[in-house]
């Protein structure tokens, strides 16, 4: 096969593939895995966040802290909170890694208030 035509052959197959990464379904499997480690992080930290808060999509019903649905809280709120601590609520940065608190805090963000 003559360079040219393995040249085009090469950038067809990358082009191919670079769609299918970014196309809505791949965007979809990512968010799906995403939010799959923030709520086993939620669920199974020390002490688990659903000891505490209630949230639907846990099933959680802990009634110590907030209700995470009603309070639908942001983001920079969870990681915030979850990394320092707030009031009786113990600090989880010196446990948990930063993947797993940005895990956490934007599975909590996303899914508070939206019970399934």
């Amino acid at each position: 096969m003559p360079q040219p035509a393995r040249m085009r052959t090469r950038c067809a197959r990358f082009l191919l593939s670079a769609m299918l990464a970014l196309s809505p379904l791949a965007a979809h499997a990512q968010d799906a895995a995403g939010e799959e480690r923030g709520k086993q992080v939620f669920t199974t930290a020390e002490p688990p966040c659903s000891l505490c808060h209630t949230l639907a999509d846990a099933g959680a019903t802990g009634n110590i802290g907030p209700n995470l649905d009603e309070l639908k809280p942001t983001e920079g709120q969870v990681r915030a909170a979850v990394s320092g601590g707030v009031g009786v609520m113990p600090a989880y940065g010196g446990t948990l890694s930063e993947e797993q608190i940005a895990a956490v805090a934007e599975y909590v963000a996303t899914v508070a208030g939206q019970a399934k």
